[in-house]
């Protein structure tokens, strides 16, 4: 594969893995944040489950000791190591989501987000529409 073609999927792999990010950290804010405000779209069942099945993957990958496929994915149409360059915007991103801490950290930390977001599901349970 063509480095700069391996490179544009790298970055299209980024923009996914913020996509989910922040999708994720706007459900966490936005349900209780919703409810208090009596929005009803956060008890939209969909978006919901999606949110919790996200964060369960992330919380799973974490426990086994594996980085995020995205992570993964995107490392390997980079390649690792390969002096990081391009985009200042998609080189700022890369500093925000990728800390350099050990993979327990992250277990802890997204174990404790997937409670937090149970918690929300049994708090302010999403309703079915028909």
């Amino acid at each position: 594969m063509a480095p700069e073609f391996a490179r544009s999927l790298g970055l299209a792999v980024l923009a996914v893995h913020v996509a989910v990010i922040a999708f994720n950290v706007f459900g966490l804010v936005v349900v209780p944040l919703g409810f208090w405000l009596g929005w009803g779209f956060v008890r939209g069942f969909r978006w919901r489950a999606i949110h919790l099945a996200l964060l369960f993957l992330v919380a799973v990958q974490a426990l086994l000791g594996r980085a995020c496929f995205l992570t993964i994915w995107q490392a390997a149409l980079e390649g690792e190591g390969a002096g990081k360059t391009g985009p200042l915007i998609a080189r700022w991103i890369e500093s925000l989501i990728f800390w350099p801490l050990p993979i327990w950290f992250f277990a802890i930390l997204y174990v404790a987000v997937l409670i937090y977001a149970v918690a929300l599901w049994r708090l302010v349970p999403p309703r079915r529409t028909r």
